[in-house]
């Protein structure tokens, strides 16, 4: 076998491979010789902070000079320059920009705080990411998130301006230009690319990215969620929802303006013209563990800047409360964001509840102002009261003839039901005259669940023990949770719950329950009504529950008055009586029913007599 022997040239190869990979790679990861090949020309504000560039901002500092390398003649997008965090004050708003992205990093509200006392922020911590991502000529994609902009900030007697630029050269850069004026929660916000367009594929349009994981904002993080929600308004005058649970994704077009609605708080993008297409996305986050109940939901937006080369689009932004008057004052319909009741309900609550409770908040507490309206609320609807308790009294006059029918036809349902009606028409009354005034009491019921929940001006408004008339009034905390109740006792659901259920006493002791075999007992379902109303509004605001309180023990007092000053039972009785007497021929609906069941009679006697 021939012995290897050492070879010369082999190694000297070797060598000489070595020293071309070496300077290669010395010479392509050298990123300042890219920086200054590239040229650069910005503006820069003085920095405020010597100690900027922390551990963490160096080891992103490398990722970007990677970048800057990658990108080639681009690469000084990503250069970073030496400024600094931009922060200033308005009247309503604390905020910072960030150099990296160009983005808003921090927006506070000044006026309001969370349920933790602390100042109530929009945007921090990196729950907001605002993106344009713009495709190049060969291929590469530009993500302004990744940028290093160079701030100028020009402050003038009603507004503050910052631009912010990521520069190639004099003149080629992409702009950012913010305009908050000192007073108010909406600013506007222009996106610019100049001297860009031979660079960019006009054929994939730019494309705008809004990402917010919303904050969690008051004590019960499951009654803030159900009104938190991604709301949009679409073509002229619509205005739709994404799904309150889980994950919700949708495809829309022609949108007008799209809120992130945090309850009493919102992010409105509104832009210069309607959106032709957009990717929307709501997703429920409010039961991740991990996330120790910080944020109720994430929102997401996605739509392509209609551009034939560079980009110049003009943004509004509202970073504000979400309030019902303040909304109402801006251009475009912004206030349809607010949930205040669909068709008539949402009439009765613009056009009534929201001007009266305007009025009397002026002079009056609040607390005190809901009070008033419930009083206000019940009288106009005592006419109906009135109607539906003479109606029950009517029936407990007839319950010992029904009994009586009853028991005579208990094997024959046809007929019962037959002489039932004739009974009812006979002595002028009619069943259903107990429900109607209940249909009529229903809008109003419903406006006003409707109404308090969305009331922007109880939050943080005390009443009696109730330190928030927009949150729960918690007189004991339980230090664990019960299921479907919470882990507090609020008293105003008591309060309630006890009215509702002497108020279900007095209505239902007026008249029979009917009792099916087979059927549960219909006394117990109607007495579960109070219980459950108790599990239900414990984690609601007590503004609501206030108002049901009040409410059923206004209806309670008028029944009584009714009951023992207006309504004589003795000439019911007689009334009924002497109706019962004379014979009262059938007519309307109540022929025609009649007519019905006598039909269903015959063929069932004929079915009987031809099995026979």
């Amino acid at each position: 076998m021939e012995e290897k022997k050492f070879d010369p040239y082999q190694f000297i190869g070797f060598i000489l491979i070595a020293l071309i990979l070496t300077w290669m790679l010395y010479r392509n990861g050298s990123p300042q010789e890219e920086i200054n090949n590239t040229e650069v020309t910005t503006e820069q504000v003085v920095p405020q902070n010597s100690n900027y560039e922390t551990p963490s901002a160096l080891s992103d500092s490398l990722a970007q000079q990677q970048k800057v390398t990658a990108y080639g003649n681009l690469g000084g997008l990503f250069a970073i320059e030496n400024s600094s965090i931009i922060s200033f004050e308005t009247k309503q708003m604390i905020i910072e920009l960030d150099p990296k992205g160009g983005q808003i990093s921090k927006l506070t509200l000044n006026d309001y705080k969370n349920y933790e006392e602390t100042p109530l922020p929009l945007i921090s911590d990196g729950n907001t990411d605002f993106n344009i991502q713009l495709n190049t000529l060969d291929g590469r994609v530009l993500n302004t998130r990744e940028m290093y902009f160079t701030p100028i900030k020009r402050e003038g007697s009603e507004a503050v301006q910052v631009e912010m630029k990521a520069s190639l050269n004099a003149q080629q850069y992409i702009s950012f230009l913010y305009s908050f004026p000192k007073n108010g929660h909406l600013f506007s916000f222009t996106i610019k690319t100049v001297g860009m367009q031979a660079m960019l594929n006009t054929a994939l349009a730019p494309e705008l990215s809004w990402k917010t994981d919303v904050f969690r904002n008051s004590r019960s993080i499951d009654y803030e969620n159900r009104y938190t929600e991604f709301t949009f308004g679409y073509e002229d005058d619509r205005v739709d929802y994404l799904s309150l649970s889980g994950s919700d994704e949708e495809t829309r077009q022609d949108i007008r303006w799209i809120s992130y609605r945090q309850h009493f708080f919102s992010a409105i993008l509104i832009p210069e013209q309607s959106i032709t297409e957009a990717k929307i996305k709501s997703t429920d986050r409010s039961g991740e563990e991990s996330l120790n109940e910080k944020y109720t939901k994430t929102f997401t937006t996605n739509y392509p800047l209609n551009t034939g080369g560079e980009v110049n689009t003009s943004i509004k932004f509202y970073y504000g409360p979400t309030d019902y008057k303040e909304l109402k004052e801006l251009e475009g319909d912004l206030e349809t964001s607010i949930p205040m009741g669909w068709g008539i309900f949402g009439w009765i609550n613009r056009v009534i509840f929201l001007p009266l409770f305007e009025f009397l908040s002026s002079f009056l507490s609040y607390g005190i102002a809901i009070i008033v309206m419930t009083i206000i609320v019940r009288l106009a609807m005592s006419p109906v009261t009135y109607k539906s308790y003479v109606s029950q009294i009517k029936m407990k006059v007839l319950r010992p003839d029904i009994e009586v029918i009853n028991n005579k036809y208990k094997d024959d349902a046809v007929k019962r039901q037959q002489e039932t009606m004739s009974l009812y028409s006979r002595a002028g009354a009619n069943p259903m005259s107990g429900c109607v005034p209940a249909l009529l009491q229903l809008p109003v019921f419903y406006a006003l669940f409707s109404f308090f929940p969305v009331a922007f001006v109880l939050r943080d408004k005390s009443f009696l023990w109730a330190d928030d008339l927009s949150s729960y009034d918690s007189i004991l905390d339980l230090g664990f949770s019960i299921p479907f109740y919470g882990d507090h006792i609020s008293l105003f659901p008591i309060l309630a719950s006890v009215a509702i259920f002497f108020y279900t006493r007095m209505t239902t002791g007026q008249q029979p329950m009917p009792q099916q075999p087979g059927m549960p007992n219909m006394k117990i379902i109607i007495y579960l009504m109070p219980l459950m109303m108790l599990f239900f509004f414990n984690n609601y605001a007590s503004g609501l529950s206030l108002y049901y309180f009040v409410s059923n023990l206004l209806t309670i007092l008028l029944m009584l008055i009714i009951k023992n000053y207006i309504i004589d039972d003795t000439k019911i009785h007689a009334k009924i009586e002497e109706n019962k007497k004379k014979p009262k021929k059938a007519g309307g609906f109540s022929a025609r029913l009649q007519k019905a069941m006598e039909e269903a009679e015959k063929q069932k006697n004929a079915g009987k007599g031809r099995k026979k």
